[in-house]
């Protein structure tokens, strides 16, 4: 009885294991057509984009094109780097019109987008009051299938300091309409240490590192800022999360400056991404239009740089009839 029972066991352990494998075929034996790899599939993998600063001048249909090439990747989620509205102003109204005008093209994703703010979203006392409305906390984390993700606001200023900084930007906005680029350059905002590297405070820097202690057990973490903190004279909040973080594996994203750019720090990857339909400074880099695919494996983590001038549908064409829109501003500069 013994025996019929575990034969019993085996038998139905087998019947489990043939209806669960996803993989079949019809040659009975001999060499097969294909490589022997296992497939590239498993319960701890995912996907998740990344698309970055829309604002300092917001080109027309691009970001719907991106969301609808995204939906093509079929992502499980979507994250941002901040600069999701051009902000910045004193208006009300025209501060949640443009947040629903964010919305309602987000709207469009099959996938779920978390909010991160940049300069662009929380440089005003009002700016950052709405945010907190409509949004909650400007700081926070998340954990997805054994993995950490930690989103920062770089704009964590004293409410005195936002209200300098606010001063200065307006005006300095002011120039750089009127004068350009170089004018803007010399102004007492582009001055300030937090216009290039935002402002983390210590509580800020205290909640993550409570988050990393309390999550001792993820198989990666991913960190995503607007500003690059990292590079603030005399930091001590972003370099005591890092130090926090030196015993695993983590990946660092940010945005602001539209210019890409690749390189490690610590041994792991810092990635400034360039933009998703905002201005473009092709003088100072690869500044294009672009999404990021990161694919998490087990213990691996895969990053795509995807121009959206090369994301076609089914019928090779870019969806929203984007053959007619500019995504790399030194291309179609060359082309007039």
């Amino acid at each position: 009885m013994k025996h019929l029972v575990a034969a019993t066991a085996t038998l139905l352990l087998s019947a489990v294991s043939i209806v669960a494998q996803p993989f079949s075929h019809g040659i009975a034996d001999g060499p097969t057509p294909w490589t022997d790899k296992v497939f590239d599939v498993g319960e701890d993998r995912f996907m998740f984009a990344i698309h970055s600063d829309l604002t300092g001048g917001e080109r027309p249909q691009v970001f719907e094109i991106a969301m609808a090439q995204l939906n093509l990747l079929r992502p499980e989620f979507v994250i941002s780097v901040g600069d999701l509205i051009e902000g910045g102003d004193v208006d009300r109204d025209q501060h949640l019109r443009e947040w629903e005008d964010y919305d309602r093209r987000v709207e469009a994703l099959k996938a779920p987008i978390f909010y991160v703010g940049g300069n662009h979203d929380l440089s005003t006392q009002l700016s950052q009051d709405i945010w907190q409305a409509r949004l909650g906390p400007s700081f926070y984390h998340f954990r997805y299938k054994d993995v950490l993700f930690l989103v920062l606001d770089t704009e964590d200023n004293t409410p005195s300091r936002i209200d300098e900084i606010a001063a200065a930007r307006a005006q300095a906005v002011e120039i750089y309409k009127t004068e350009g680029p170089k004018a803007f350059a010399a102004t007492e905002y582009n001055q300030m240490p937090e216009r290039a590297s935002g402002t983390i405070s210590a509580g800020q820097a205290a909640y993550f590192r409570a988050v990393i202690a309390d999550n001792p057990d993820v198989r990666w973490t991913f960190l995503f800022v607007h500003k690059p903190a990292w590079k603030r004279e005399g930091d001590v909040a972003f370099s005591s999360i890092e130090a926090a973080l030196s015993d695993r594996s983590y990946t660092v994203f940010n945005g602001h400056e539209h210019v890409y750019d690749y390189r490690q720090r610590h041994g792991r990857d810092y990635i400034q991404l360039a933009t998703t339909s905002g201005e473009q400074f092709p003088d100072l880099g690869m500044s294009e239009d672009h999404v990021t695919l990161v694919t998490v494996s087990g213990e691996e983590v895969d990053i795509a740089t995807l121009m959206l001038s090369g994301i076609r549908d089914r019928t090779g064409s870019i969806p929203l009839g984007g053959h007619e829109v500019c995504f790399a501003a030194v291309e179609c500069a060359a082309e007039q």
